[in-house]
């Protein structure tokens, strides 16, 4: 009897639009545009914790529409003028709040669960063998979240029988949710403000390290406080007189109590690395994160080509091992670089599609003047460190003619390092052999060194910018 009326209250009211919103309108941004969520190894479909974290950012504009539409379904009573009369009714007011409240619950589990799924099986067919457990309590809070908010507008309109009310809270609730927002243009949240209060926001930052997730503390702290949240949207939904609509406001202070003690108050807790994906996975002395083992075979067969190479061009200075960089920096940091090391960034376009011949290029570019400045998809890097790669790549390899390792710019900065590159490649290849090999002794150093200036004249001897 319950299931059948469950069945009939979703298919004859509002309920099931808060879960067809949350799925189409999180499909309709993610599938069809060629967006930052789906470049890199922080894809929504590359990783399952990447995955996660994106169906909760996503929650930043659905969420307040999700509270809206709660509150929307809450005036049914009041728009048919029936509250008086079901108040006369012996069945316990609960009983009455609970079925629409668990339609909407069941109604935004599903759309969000088929969104996670949609999202599953792209990481599946995305050939990753790395399944953390860690990308589940993202999800689930994320579910919570969303029943918590409908739930609460819901009891809102209850309490405030008005036509205003629905679109008076999804403004309440963007505007709360858009200055809560955690700052995403690090790699992790920049600390202004309460980073307590910032976490009782359910939208996670865009993700830019598949290395990140969230700490256990903001699982359990975030738990709390929608918990309390829910109490208190259902508590509303079934008050009658003031004493019980102010009494229900006890759960969500409670939870919010609750919360801000174990919430971390340092930003630097509150994404962590998954120890388990960054752990290293080695093929002889080429190394991966676990998270990316799928890239060993490849890599391991072109990083002992590279590293040959390199001993051949640098000697005893050659690096000795490949190995991913794991390391978090903020955006436009410089990495830091060690003589012996062959640092990877998967994200980078160097390496992005590199495969075969290409990645055994990129390689030994990056052993022989390693870029201190990433260029990927939010990082521009230096266009003259782009230029000194192939000058150097290109004469390891003994090509006859220079190779650019990316398309030539066409802007005037572009052009004036790939014109400088020229030169120096005209320099380099009618030197002598023993000067040859001084020349790029003294570009790797320079490389290495990160200090700055014009990185296509110093190794030549030319004038520092």
């Amino acid at each position: 009897m319950k299931a059948r009326v469950l069945r009939t209250e979703l298919r004859r009211s509002a309920a099931p639009w808060g879960g067809i919103v949350v799925l189409a309108g999180s499909l309709a941004i993610l599938l069809p545009n060629d967006g930052i969520w789906n470049q890199g190894t922080a894809g929504w479909t590359a990783q399952w914790t990447s995955m996660a974290m994106w169906t909760r950012y996503l929650l930043g504009f659905w969420w307040p529409l999700v509270v809206g539409l709660g509150a929307a379904y809450g005036l049914r009573d009041s728009r048919s003028r029936m509250g008086e009369l079901l108040g006369t009714t012996p069945r316990p007011a609960w009983h009455r709040a609970a079925l629409p409240a668990g339609a909407t619950a069941a109604a935004l589990a599903a759309g969000f669960g088929l969104l996670v799924l949609v999202g599953a099986t792209g990481v599946a067919l995305g050939g990753t063998d790395y399944t953390p457990p860690g990308w589940l309590p993202i999800s689930l809070v994320a579910v919570l979240g969303l029943v918590a908010g409908a739930v609460l507008g819901m009891g809102v309109a209850r309490a405030l029988p008005s036509v205003l009310t629905p679109p008076a809270l999804v403004v309440l609730c963007l505007a709360v949710v858009s200055m809560l927002r955690v700052s995403t243009s690090d790699a992790l949240p920049s600390g202004r403000g309460s980073n307590r209060l910032t976490l009782l926001s359910p939208v996670a930052a865009e993700p830019r390290e598949m290395l990140l997730t969230l700490s256990a503390s903001v699982h359990l702290g975030q738990t709390l406080w929608l918990l309390g949240l829910l109490a208190t949207g259902f508590a509303l939904l079934t008050a009658a007189t003031r004493r019980a609509r102010l009494l229900a406001l006890l759960p969500v202070l409670a939870g919010a109590a609750l919360a801000m003690a174990v919430l971390p108050a340092d930003p630097r807790d509150t994404y962590v690395v998954d120890r388990a994906a960054a752990a290293p996975v080695c093929d002889g002395p080429v190394c991966v994160a676990r998270a990316n083992r799928s890239h060993l075979p490849e890599l391991a067969a072109r990083g002992r080509e590279a590293l040959s190479v390199l001993h051949d061009a640098l000697g005893d200075a050659a690096p000795t091992s490949v190995r991913e960089d794991t390391g978090l920096r903020d955006l436009g940091e410089p990495r830091p670089l060690t003589a012996d090391t062959v640092l990877v960034d998967f994200d980078e376009n160097l390496f992005a599609d590199a495969s075969g011949r290409k990645l055994t290029r990129a390689l030994v570019a990056q052993g022989l003047a390693p870029n201190c400045h990433a260029r990927n998809g939010r990082e521009s890097g230096i266009v003259e460190s782009v230029a000194l790669q192939s000058v150097a790549a290109s004469w390891a390899l003994g090509d006859p003619l220079l190779q650019p390792l990316e398309d030539r710019d066409t802007d005037v900065y572009a052009r004036a390092a790939w014109t400088q590159a020229d030169t120096l490649w005209q320099k380099l290849t009618a030197a002598p052999p023993a000067e040859q090999h001084a020349l790029i002794d003294r570009l790797h150093a320079a490389a290495l060194s990160c200090a700055g200036g014009d990185p296509l004249t110093e190794p030549a001897g030319g004038t520092p910018r």
